[in-house]
C-alpha cells in the first residue's frame, strides 16, 4: 500500500512504520562522521533492514540533529554500497546473500586469525602496554552487550578488534577489515542479546587481551577462529519481516 504526500511523491508505508533506537549526539562538532558511524552500527547489527525505507528527516529528527548531516553521511553509505538512493524516497539498506557474508567471514578468517596471533607472539613492552590499554574497551563492549545496546556494541567492537589488529603495524590490514566488518550483517544480535548470550559471547574479547599478554599465539589463533566462528552463526539469520 502506498500513501501521497502533498509533493505527490509515492512513498511506502514501510518508511513509517520504522523506529530505531538512535543516540542523541552532545557534541555537535562532526556530525556527518557521528551519525555515519551510528548509521554503520545500525546497518550491522541488522536494526536498519533491506526493504524498509530510511528518510534523512526522520532519521535526522531522531538524532535530534538538522537534516543535512544525515543526508550526507547516507550518500557516504551509498558510496560504500550499504545503502542506495530510491527517488523521491529515501535511502534503502543493499542486501546481501548469505553467499556475500560467507566470503566476507572466510576473508576475516584468512587475515584477523594469523594477524592476531602474530600480536599475540610479539606482545612486549609497548606493545603490551597497547594491549592492556584496550582492557576497558573490552569490558565496554560486554556491558553494552549486557545493556543491550547495539549501537555501542558495534561501535565499541570495531575500534577494539581495529585498535588490536593495528598493533600488527599493516594498517592496510586494519582498513581491509573495517571494511568487510561495514559490509556485514548481524541479524541475530537482537535475539541474542535478549537471551544474555551476546553478553557471554563478548568475554571472548577480554580473553584475546589475556592471551596476548600470555604471548600464547597459538591460543590466540584458537580463540579468534571461534569468535569468527560465533560471529557467522549469527550472520546465518535472515531479517524479519
Amino acid at each position: 500500500m502506498v500513501e501521497t504526500r502533498d509533493e505527490g511523491e509515492k512513498v511506502d508505508e514501510a518508511e513509517d512504520r520504522v523506529t530505531l533506537a538512535l543516540p542523541s549526539f552532545d557534541n555537535q562538532a562532526n556530525l556527518r562522521q557521528q551519525v555515519g558511524d551510528a548509521l554503520r552500527a545500525l546497518l550491522i547489527t541488522g536494526q536498519m533492514r533491506p526493504g524498509n525505507l530510511y528518510s534523512a528527516p526522520k532519521l535526522a529528527a531522531q538524532f535530534g540533529v538538522s537534516a543535512t548531516p544525515v543526508r550526507e553521511a547516507m550518500l557516504d553509505l551509498v558510496s560504500e554500497g550499504l545503502v542506495e538512493v530510491v527517488r523521491n524516497k529515501g535511502f534503502r539498506v543493499t542486501e546481501l546473500r548469505d553467499s556475500d557474508l560467507d566470503a566476507m567471514s572466510e576473508l576475516r578468517s584468512f587475515i584477523e586469525v594469523p594477524v592476531m596471533g602474530l600480536v599475540a607472539a610479539k606482545c612486549e613492552g609497548s606493545v603490551a602496554t597497547e594491549v592492556e590499554g584496550l582492557r576497558p574497551l573490552a569490558r565496554r563492549i560486554t556491558d553494552a552487550a549486557a545493556a543491550r545496546d547495539l549501537v555501542t556494541y558495534a561501535e565499541a567492537d570495531i575500534e577494539f578488534h581495529g585498535r588490536f589488529l593495528a598493533l600488527h603495524g599493516n594498517e592496510h590490514v586494519v582498513q581491509v577489515v573495517r571494511e568487510l566488518r561495514h559490509r556485514s550483517r548481524l541479524y541475530g544480535l537482537e535475539a541474542l542479546a535478549e537471551a544474555g548470550v551476546l553478553a557471554q559471547l563478548s568475554l571472548e574479547h577480554e580473553q584475546m587481551v589475556d592471551a596476548a599478554l600470555r604471548r600464547d599465539e597459538e591460543g590466540m589463533r584458537r580463540l579468534v577462529a571461534q569468535h569468527l566462528g560465533h560471529i557467522r552463526s549469527t550472520w546465518a539469520g535472515r531479517p524479519q519481516a
